[in-house]
C-alpha cells in the first residue's frame, strides 16, 4: 500500500498554526483575506469571473471567521467597532462581486492591511511577553 505524499509547505504551516499565539493567527487571516482579494483583482481584466467570485467568497469566509472570534462580551468598544468594520467588509465584497469592481476590493485591502499592521504589533508584544514569562527562573535551579 502505497504512503500519499505530502506537501512539506502544508507541513510547515499546520506547524506554524498550531504553535502561533492568538494574535498571530488572527494576522495569518488578515494575510489570506488579502491574498485572496489580490488574486482577485489581478484575474479581473483577463476577465475570468469564476476565479474572480471563488477568491472574494475566499476573503469573505475570512472575514466571516474573524467575525466569529470576536468576544463581544468582553471586548467592549474595540469588538464593536471591529464587528461594524467586518459588516462593513462583507458587504463592500458583496457588492465588488456582483459589479466586479476592483476599485470596491482596494478600499476593503487597504482597510484590511492597516488593521492586519496593528495586530503584527500587537502579536508581536505578545511574543515578547512570552518569551520574558518562559524564560524567568522557576523554584529549581541549576545553578550553583
Amino acid at each position: 500500500m502505497a504512503i500519499p505524499k505530502r506537501n512539506p509547505y502544508d507541513q510547515y504551516k499546520q506547524t506554524e498554526i498550531g504553535t502561533a499565539n492568538q494574535g498571530k493567527l488572527i494576522v495569518m487571516l488578515y494575510d489570506g483575506a488579502i491574498k485572496f482579494l489580490n488574486i482577485a483583482i489581478e484575474n479581473m481584466e483577463p476577465r475570468t469571473y469564476d476565479i474572480v467570485n471563488t477568491n472574494i467568497i475566499k476573503a469573505q469566509d475570512i472575514i466571516s471567521e474573524l467575525l466569529l472570534s470576536l468576544n463581544m462580551n468582553d471586548g467592549g468598544q474595540i469588538s464593536q467597532n471591529l464587528f461594524n468594520l467586518y459588516m462593513f467588509f462583507k458587504k463592500q465584497l458583496l457588492e465588488a462581486n456582483i459589479q466586479k469592481d476592483p476599485e470596491l476590493i482596494t478600499g476593503v485591502i487597504k482597510m484590511l492591511q492597516e488593521l492586519r499592521d496593528a495586530w503584527d504589533k500587537v502579536s508581536a508584544q505578545e511574543t515578547k511577553s512570552d518569551k520574558i514569562q518562559s524564560t524567568g527562573k522557576g523554584s529549581f535551579s541549576i545553578e550553583g
